[in-house]
C-alpha cells in the first residue's frame, strides 16, 4: 500500500450475500412434503404417522437453517409446516373429506387476505413475493425513486400490485375446494384416501397453479412496468444481480 492509496482503493470488495432459490424454498417446503403425504402414507411404505414426521422434517430442518443463517423466520417453512399439520391432522382424526377441502382452500385464502391486510404494516407481504431483493436491485430501484420524488407513486403501484396478488390466492382458494371436493370421495386414513390425495396433488398444478401463476405473472408485469415507468430503468437495470 503506498500513501496515495486511499482506504477505498484498497479494500477489498466484499461478495454478495448468496440468495436463496425461490424454487428450492417451494420444493423442499411445499412440494416434497405434499408428496409424501400423498404417495408414502399407506401402510405398505411409511404409514400416515411416519409419513407425517418425515413430511414435517423438511420445513422444519429448513426453516432452522434458514433462521440460523439470516436470523429470520423462513415464510414458506412456516406455510409449509401449517399445510402438513392441518392435512396430517385431519387423516389422523379421520375426519370427513369436506375437512381437507377446507384446508385446501383456506390456506390460498388466508394468504390473500394477509396479502391485503399487511398493507396496513410496514411489511406489505407483496414484497416477499415480488418486490424483494432475491428478485429486484431493491436498493438501485429505491435510490432511483428518491431522484425522481417517485416513492409515493411506487407505494401506489404496491397497493394495486398486491390486490392482484390477492387475486391470485383467492383464484387458488376457489379451484382448490372444488378439486378436493370433486376427488376426495373415500373415507381419510384408507388407502383409497392416500391415493385421491395423491391424485389431487398431481391436478393441482395444471388445474390450480397454472391458472393462479398466469395471475401472478401479470401481477409482476405490471409491477416491472411500473417500476421502469417510475425509475426511468430498463429491465435488465432492475433485477438483482444474479438474474442478470
Amino acid at each position: 500500500m503506498t500513501d496515495s492509496d486511499t482506504p477505498e482503493q484498497t479494500r477489498k470488495p466484499t461478495a454478495p450475500a448468496k440468495q436463496e432459490s425461490l424454487l428450492a424454498n417451494l420444493l423442499i417446503n411445499i412440494i416434497i412434503p405434499a408428496l409424501i403425504l400423498a404417495k408414502l402414507s399407506g401402510d405398505d411404505w411409511l404409514g400416515t404417522k411416519w409419513a407425517i414426521v418425515v413430511a414435517l422434517a423438511f420445513p422444519l430442518l429448513y426453516g432452522l437453517r434458514d433462521f440460523l443463517k439470516t436470523g429470520r423466520a423462513n415464510f414458506f417453512s412456516g406455510l409449509g409446516i401449517i399445510s402438513i399439520l392441518l392435512t396430517g391432522g385431519i387423516s389422523l382424526m379421520e375426519l370427513d373429506a369436506k375437512y381437507i377441502a377446507i384446508k385446501e382452500a383456506a390456506i390460498p385464502a388466508l394468504l390473500g387476505f394477509a396479502t391485503i391486510v399487511s398493507l396496513r404494516t410496514r411489511w406489505p407481504l407483496v414484497k416477499t413475493f415480488l418486490y424483494n431483493d432475491k428478485v429486484l436491485d431493491t436498493e438501485k430501484i429505491a435510490s432511483r425513486l428518491a431522484e425522481n420524488n417517485s416513492v409515493s407513486a411506487f407505494e401506489q403501484t404496491l397497493k394495486q400490485a398486491s390486490w392482484k396478488v390477492a387475486a391470485s390466492f383467492f383464484l387458488s382458494s376457489v379451484l382448490n375446494y372444488f378439486l378436493a371436493m370433486l376427488i376426495l370421495t373415500s373415507p381419510p386414513g384408507t388407502e383409497a384416501f392416500n391415493a385421491e390425495l395423491g391424485k389431487m396433488t398431481a391436478l393441482s398444478y395444471p388445474v390450480i397453479v397454472l391458472p393462479s401463476m398466469i395471475v401472478l405473472i401479470l401481477a409482476m408485469v405490471f409491477l416491472f412496468r411500473r417500476i421502469g415507468k417510475l425509475t426511468g430503468l430498463k429491465l435488465e437495470e432492475i433485477m438483482a444481480a444474479h438474474h442478470r
